[in-house]
């Protein structure tokens, strides 16, 4: 069977679906749906999605992403969690074959299992246009768990694609750049108005392209050490990074231990966490963790 033109992109059809199903926007969900076919051109492209490609799609809604990743894609599995959408999608994507519905948490849903069922075990595309309230907790949740994941393409809230992307000396800069650019290399594709949008959400959002590092970018000892070390640097911007890690309920270093380790990374006392980079931050734990294991 031939696959169907996507054709949800344009309002008019958006409208349209919404009309037939009453269907009411869920705030709790942030559900903000596409109407701008050149908008889901470009996420297609720039997740660089073929023919031999197995898909994850976090937060279909109406079908709208899911039918240009499906034209393009083997196959596409789409998790939305609305139960309210499951039959919308069902008509929306009945002419594509190549598509699995779950109506599930993407937090709850075991995505090594389904890469390995799917995709004999390869590393995946995930492609999502994120409900902005849960960017972070999904985008970690992938990879953390150690989900095979080529890249994670997303729409996300203008100022945190910044966020993800920006190094040392920038005011949008903390835990969550240092944590996605330890795992992958960020690159902001497209910045993306309110009025591509329905309903329009009352910021600027962008898409960025997570392509996953083939191998990490530092040599640390201990991961979950280095991102308790990250977390206390930034949890107190305006302290020094020293009294910082002192206050951490996560950290069980003595003053004298924290102040000799950065003393033996040959920084200043009164440096700030927000001055180190990803390297700088993998040292000091690791100078943490010779100390601690003595």
């Amino acid at each position: 069977m031939d696959k169907v033109k996507p054709w949800l992109g344009e309002p008019k059809n958006t409208i349209a679906v919404l009309q037939k199903y009453g269907f009411v926007f869920q705030k709790k969900y942030g559900q903000n749906f596409l109407i701008d076919p050149h908008v889901l051109d470009k996420i297609v492209a720039a997740a660089g999605v073929g023919p031999d490609d197995f898909v994850v799609e976090i937060g279909p809604g109406i079908g709208t992403l899911t039918q240009y990743l499906a034209y393009a894609a083997r196959e596409v599995c789409a998790v939305e969690i609305d139960r309210n959408l499951i039959p919308i999608l069902s008509d929306t994507l009945s002419g594509y074959e190549n598509v699995e519905i779950i109506n599930e948490d993407i937090l709850k849903v075991d995505l090594n299992r389904l890469a390995l069922e799917k995709n004999g075990g390869r590393p995946v595309k995930v492609v999502a246009n994120l409900p902005y309230y849960i960017t972070t907790p999904i985008i970690m949740g992938l990879f953390e768990n150690h989900v095979p994941v080529d890249s994670i393409t997303v729409m996300v809230q203008k100022e945190v694609a910044d966020r993800m992307q920006t190094g040392p000396g920038s005011k949008d800069y903390g835990a969550l750049s240092l944590a996605v650019q330890y795992y992958a290399d960020p690159y902001i594709v497209a910045n993306v108005p309110p009025n591509c949008f329905m309903p329009r959400p009352k910021v600027g959002s962008a898409v960025i392209r997570l392509t996953r590092h083939e191998t990490l970018p530092v040599k640390v000892d201990d991961e979950k050490l280095m991102f308790s070390i990250i977390r206390a640097s930034f949890n107190q911007r305006r302290k020094t990074l020293a009294n910082g890690l002192k206050n951490s309920d996560q950290l069980q270093f003595t003053k004298e231990e924290i102040e000799q380790a950065i003393q033996s990374c040959g920084w200043p006392p009164a440096i700030r966490g927000e001055a180190l980079n990803l390297e700088e931050f993998a040292k000091l734990a690791n100078t943490l963790s010779h100390l601690r294991d003595k």
